[in-house]
């Protein structure tokens, strides 16, 4: 498959070589066609949230309502703060004017006025990038008034984010943007009816958004039939842990997670057998290296299998890992990361952190092993957003099919 999102182009962030490369055509083709027949287009590709949801883009956009008397808004999420995921920041690096392309087709499809790009504080290289690709866009035409003489105007906007996972979570990532504390909010009502400011809103992923050129490009019909049947398209791959060479990988849905590993990534270094691996980013189910033959990337095949695509931020270790240790280290993050206003995220994610320290430190026991697996069970579906459930499946699948490790811990 060629490149669709990362094309290897040199300098491709400059906006005089994204214009030598039919940069910003499909926004002219857009605007020369009804909102509507956009928002189809997108339908027709089973283009799905490329953020861990994957939710089915053109429905989403539906849920916008057509006439209304408040300002619309999009929200493009790229605060990619989840363990193991790193490739929002190729796109900020390698490829923003397509980003820029895509949220400006997004807006005109929905009626918005203006866009906000979130994007993780800590990003600040990747943040300078994206904001001197969006003031080149906005010298040359393509945002602000009558763009490109259609009558059409929005805004766009890049908000630093201040470090805080929780604003991952959509609602969490709004009232960031509003200066309010980052804490999740209770749905119903959802964004499509009552979002910034009480606004309608739909909130995309960055390599979600990143698509929309390449539906129009392409067509709808010939991007569904890339990849997966049910999850089609090109996807970005971020590999990482013990490979010989970690990166992150364009290629069709559907590629098998060993192929991904031992071709696109060169492999486990000495030639190790594989012990686990994430698939989809910290919070998504951990699977056996001795259960992958048959599972490949793509939301079907990884929900078949016990996981999901999640981020698509592949963690792959090898025989020589300690599990225990790993998920003590996860256990860590999503406890500091808790906005604390749920009470089974904010008490069990620190008792899980405390249990599994006790492993670590050899101290645990056989009750322990069930206490812990007690508290995830608690948390997971008990809590306004998705990091209770986030920091509670990778315990529970961990203790599901690597048991072992802790009793080994236990005997010492």
């Amino acid at each position: 498959m060629e490149p669709l999102l990362l094309p290897p182009i040199p300098d491709y962030h400059r906006i005089e070589v994204y214009e030598a490369h039919d940069g910003y055509a499909m926004l002219k083709k857009a605007l020369a066609m009804k909102p509507v027949e956009i928002t189809n287009e997108v339908k027709a590709s089973k283009l799905r949230g490329r953020g861990g949801a994957c939710f089915p883009t053109g429905l989403k956009w539906s849920f916008m309502p057509r006439e209304s008397a408040k300002p619309k808004y999009l929200c493009v999420n790229g605060d990619e703060s989840e363990p193991g995921t790193f490739k929002d920041r190729q796109i900020f690096e390698c490829n923003p004017h397509q980003l820029i392309e895509g949220t400006i087709i997004a807006c005109y499809a929905m009626g918005i006025k203006a866009a906000y790009l979130y994007v993780r504080g800590e990003y600040k290289h990747w943040i300078d990038i994206v904001q001197k690709a969006v003031d080149d866009a906005y010298a040359h035409g393509y945002i602000g008034q009558n763009i490109l003489g259609s009558g059409f105007s929005t805004e766009f906007t890049v908000h630093r984010g201040a470090g805080a996972y929780i604003c991952g979570e959509e609602s969490s990532l709004m009232n960031s943007v509003e200066g309010e504390r980052g804490y999740p909010r209770v749905k119903p009502p959802f964004p499509a009816q009552n979002g910034l400011w009480g606004c309608p809103t739909t909130i995309n992923n960055v390599e979600t958004i990143a698509n929309i050129p390449v539906i129009l490009r392409i067509g709808a019909v010939a991007y569904s039939k890339i990849g997966a049947e049910r999850h089609p398209g090109p996807i970005l791959v971020g590999v990482s842990g013990h490979v010989n060479k970690p990166g992150v990988y364009e290629m069709p849905t559907g590629v098998p997670l060993l192929e991904i590993i031992n071709t696109y990534a060169g492999g486990v270094p000495g030639n190790k057998k594989i012990k686990a691996v994430i698939p989809g980013g910290s919070s998504t189910m951990v699977l056996r290296g001795d259960a992958l033959d048959g599972v490949c990337m793509d939301a079907e095949s990884l929900k078949a299998a016990g996981s999901a695509v999640g981020t698509a931020g592949v963690i792959v270790m090898d025989e020589d890992t300690d599990l225990v240790k790993v998920l003590w280290r996860i256990a860590r993050f999503y406890h500091h990361e808790s906005c604390g206003q749920c009470t089974p995220c904010r008490e069990g994610t620190g008792w899980m952190e405390k249990i599994l320290k006790r492993f670590v430190d050899n101290n645990g026991s056989y009750a322990d092993i069930d206490l812990l697996r007690d508290v995830a069970n608690n948390i997971e579906g008990n809590t306004i957003c998705a990091l209770g459930d986030a920091a509670a499946w990778p315990v529970q699948s961990v203790i599901r099919t690597f048991r072992g490790e802790f009793e080994r811990r236990v005997r010492g």
